[in-house]
């Protein structure tokens, strides 16, 4: 349940931030947000959710819908593993019965192996071709991105890296 309203307040706060993209007017540069730095403590949920959803907005291109947006929590406590594994669920749920085009899903957190291996677990099963159109947008260390690109090609949709 905690992990839930968890991931329902990371989608809150990505839902919110994106639409302040669509502002028609430009801001003036002292009433632009401050960039949030990488947090360095790794059980910070709050402070990675911000950091990762400032990410997202800046990789969507293209995009004309909220993006699914999963936060792959590190560490190795019980709670942790049962979050990552519902987490995980929920993902391949979603790639499963694919996403339209115009959509991102966009994974990222803490330790960039678990999220590189969350997105490769996912995208295993994925139709050959189903996610034309769609971004996938993975928020990881360089060392783990050709393998996540390899995992998600097959699928058709769009690749994108941003580093942590």
């Amino acid at each position: 349940m905690r992990n839930f309203a968890t991931v329902a307040a990371f989608a809150l706060v990505a839902a919110l931030a994106l639409s302040a993209c669509n502002k028609a007017q430009q801001p003036a540069q002292s009433d632009q947000p401050a960039q949030v730095s990488k947090p360095t403590d790794p059980s910070d949920m709050k402070d990675w959710k911000t950091y990762l959803s400032q990410i997202v907005q800046a990789n969507m291109k293209g995009i004309q819908n909220t993006p699914y947006m999963y936060f792959i929590p590190a560490g190795d406590d019980a709670e942790t593993v049962a979050a990552r594994g519902r987490t995980q669920d929920t993902l391949n749920g979603v790639v499963a019965t694919t996403v339209l085009p115009g959509n991102m899903i966009a994974a990222g957190g803490p330790n960039s192996s678990e999220t590189a291996d969350a997105l490769i677990a996912a995208f295993k099963n994925a139709q050959p071709g189903s996610f034309k159109g769609v971004v996938v947008l993975y928020v990881g260390d360089a060392a783990d991105k050709d393998r996540v690109q390899q995992a998600v090609a097959p699928s058709g949709a769009e690749f994108r890296f941003a580093q942590m």
